[in-house]
Order: C-alpha cells, then sequence, then structure tokens
C-alpha cells in the first residue's frame, strides 16, 4: 500500500537522526517516493549526502539555494506529500509546532501540509517527562498530529527510560498499518464516548462507576485504522487512548461530556455514546473535603443530562447515532425499547450475567440491535475483536442507508 506514496520525512536534531536512513531505505524498498528534509541541527548527526543516497532526491533544508537561486517551495512540497513523519522530533522542534513559530524551512513544510503528521519524539527522559514538553505534546496531539510514543530503553545520556525514538523498523510499520488498512470510513468524522463520567461532591469523593474506558478506546482505534477522524470524549481512565487519528477530548463530569458529544455531534457523520454515564450527580458540592467527624447521613442528587436522548433528537438526516445498553433483566426488550426511544439506529447490548463481559474487563460479549428489527448475537471475545465485529455491523448500516 505505500507504492507510490509520496512521503516526506523530517529530521531534527536528535542523536537518533543516524537511524533515519534505513527508515528511507525500508520506505523506497517498499515503492514510495521520499524526500528528506533537515534542520541545519539534524546535519551534525546524519548527512545530507548520505540521505541523498538512499532517498534518490535533494535533501532540503534552505528556502533556496545559495548558489543559483533556486528557490525550494514549502507550499509545494506540503500539498505534494501523502504523509509526512518527524523522526527524531525534539523538543525544540516540538515546542515550536505547538505555538505555530515557522523559522525554518521543515517548520514551514509542517504549517503547509494538508496530510497527516506522523511525529515521533525523542529526549532525555527528564525532557520528556517535563510538564511543559507533555503539554506540547498534548496541544499537538489535540490538533490532530498522529503521534508515535517514544520507547523506553538506554539513552545518549547514560540514564534509562522513556524518550527512545522508535527503531526505524517500527516508523516503518506504523506508516505501513496506516496505509493498508481498509479504509471504508476514510473522510467521514466520527464521534465517540467511552469511559465513566465521576460526580464529586466534595474536594475528593465522587459518585462514579466501575467503567475502564477499555471498549470505547478499542472502538475508537478501530475507527481510525478503517481512516475515520475520530473525536474521543474520554471519561476519567488509566487506559491509554492516544493513536493516529484520534483526538482526545477528556472530560470528568456528566455535565462536561454533554456539553462536548453535543457540540462534537453536530459536526459528525457517525456518533457512538459507549461512555458509561453517571445517572445521578449531587444536588450540592463542596470545595472542602468533608470530615469524618461532621458526618452526613445522605447525599441528595438529581438526574444527569440524557446525553444520548438529547443526541437522538438532534441527529440530522445522514448522521448515524449508535448507542450502548448494559443490562441485567429482560435484556434484548429493554435494549429495544432504548433504542426506539432515543432515535438510535443501533445499540450494542451487554448483560452483566455474562462471565467475561462489562466493566473492568479485556473480553466482552455483546448482541447487535437495529431499528429494522436485526438482532445478531456473537460469542465472548477480546474487546479488539468486539470492536472489529460492532464496525463490521456498521459497516453494513452505512451500506443499508446508502
Amino acid at each position: 500500500m505505500l507504492q507510490g506514496k509520496k512521503i516526506v520525512v523530517g529530521i531534527t536534531g536528535g542523536i537518533a537522526a543516524y537511524k533515519i536512513p534505513l527508515l528511507v531505505r525500508l520506505l523506497k524498498k517498499e515503492g514510495a517516493e521520499v524526500k528528506v528534509v533537515m534542520t541545519d541541527f539534524a546535519k551534525s548527526f546524519v548527512t545530507p549526502l548520505t540521505l541523498a543516497t538512499v532517498s534518490g532526491e535533494p535533501v532540503l533544508s534552505e528556502f533556496f539555494n545559495k548558489d543559483d537561486g533556486t528557490w525550494n517551495s514549502h507550499v509545494e512540497l506540503g500539498l505534494w506529500a501523502d504523509a509526512l513523519i518527524l523522526a527524531p522530533l525534539t523538543a525544540n522542534t516540538m515546542a515550536k509546532m505547538a505555538h505555530g513559530i515557522a523559522d525554518n524551512f521543515l517548520l514551514t513544510v509542517i504549517l503547509s501540509s494538508r496530510c497527516p503528521v506522523f511525529v515521533a519524539p525523542t529526549m532525555d527522559l527528564d525532557m520528556f517527562q517535563h510538564r511543559v514538553t507533555q503539554e506540547n505534546l498534548q496541544k499537538l496531539i489535540e490538533l490532530g498530529y498522529h503521534y508515535i510514543a517514544p520507547g523506553e530503553g538506554f539513552l545518549a545520556s547514560g540514564l534509562e527510560g522513556p524518550g527512545r525514538m522508535k527503531e526505524p523498523e517500527e516508523l516503518f510499520q506504523f506508516l505501513k498499518d496506516y496505509f493498508e488498512e481498509d479504509e471504508f470510513l476514510k473522510g467521514k468524522r466520527v464521534m465517540v464516548s467511552a469511559g465513566p463520567t465521576q460526580e464529586p461532591f466534595d474536594a475528593v469523593r465522587y459518585i462514579g462507576n466501575r467503567s475502564s474506558g477499555k471498549m470505547g478506546i478499542a472502538l475508537a482505534k478501530a475507527l481510525a485504522k478503517k481512516g475515520a477522524h475520530v473525536d474521543l470524549v474520554l471519561g476519567p481512565v488509566s487506559e491509554d487512548a492516544q493513536f493516529p487519528g484520534i483526538t482526545v477530548y477528556p472530560v470528568e463530569t456528566a455535565a462536561e461530556m454533554a456539553v462536548a458529544c453535543t457540540k462534537l455531534f453536530s459536526g459528525a457523520d457517525l456518533g457512538i455514546m459507549a461512555a458509561a454515564v453517571a445517572d445521578f450527580t449531587p444536588v450540592q458540592t463542596t470545595g472542602s473535603k468533608i470530615k469524618k467527624e461532621a458526618g452526613f447521613h445522605n447525599i441528595e442528587v438529581k438526574a444527569t443530562e440524557d446525553i444520548l436522548a438529547g443526541l437522538g433528537k438532534a441527529k440530522q438526516p445522514g448522521q448515524l447515532l449508535i448507542g450502548f445498553a448494559l443490562e441485567t433483566d429482560d435484556e434484548v426488550e429493554n435494549a429495544r425499547k432504548k433504542l426506539e426511544r432515543k432515535n438510535l439506529d443501533m445499540i450494542v447490548l451487554n448483560s452483566l450475567k455474562d462471565v467475561g463481559a462489562g466493566f473492568g474487563t479485556n473480553t466482552n460479549k455483546i448482541s447487535v440491535l437495529k431499528k429494522d428489527g436485526a438482532l445478531h448475537n456473537y460469542d465472548l471475545k477480546s474487546k479488539d475483536a468486539v470492536a472489529e465485529d460492532i464496525l463490521s455491523e456498521i459497516r453494513s448500516l452505512m451500506e443499508e442507508k446508502a
């Protein structure tokens, strides 16, 4: 699938730059066209001659040729590319990207590009873990850049920990996987909610549930692999949701989730509400911790906003809306009623009676109900495999609607 793809490889001044000729060679061997852009500092770690030899193209780092004045158009290069990968990406260039600074040729190419941009940071562990670096990285992810997380290992400083750039073979596989997926959702925008909500009643305590967010995150990743741009509204979870094609919108409460989902669904082709939204929230909260000695006999609660029902009312022609139902009794009947009451196109049913399904597990067992009355039951599987089953149902639903 990389045959004929136009790839720009951007190299910044990290020691891992010496590994990039192998990445270029792997891309060329697969049939990709590769052009390399370097910063001046990158030339200290790998020579332009080496990269020009393996890519078969002149290496670019300046806006024009100082000998004859030939102009190197960052705009044309940005539009030419099918993908742009920055490896290694230093903290310095990352910070500039996060704030729109364009003081070298590579940065202007990045700002001019309309293609997917993949970032593979590398730096010493303290630099990588620094709050400012993490904030800049999060901003890039929110802007839609595809994050290739560094691994752990021995670093140039002699320390050991996170900050080591993925190996060239891994970077190559990352790009290959991106282009090889069956992209039936390419160009589609999908809003997914996942995880629990937490409804605080004092500074440290909250009403919540056991949802891990695993199912919703697996769905978001599966959707992104099919070419969708996924807006993931994510409650408080420990699972890693970073993935190419996914923009994460972290929320805490049901009210925050309602605002985010309503806004994002208005511009989406498809909405999937996999989150376990709390049904109740405290009427009153306090910014202080309620001391045990003071005691309290009850917490007055009120119903949270029914996000799914609100999206069902707002749904426009051409949009699809999918919900989840977790039931313990009369499962299919209750799921069917929910599908109809909330104007859904499809609902995914979990039963807490099924061993290995539901909250906190790595497996799930589902039934899928559609508006036309269809009911499909699936065996117990990993949540990644269940996500593929759900996408298969979505694909058939889209084909029916076409």
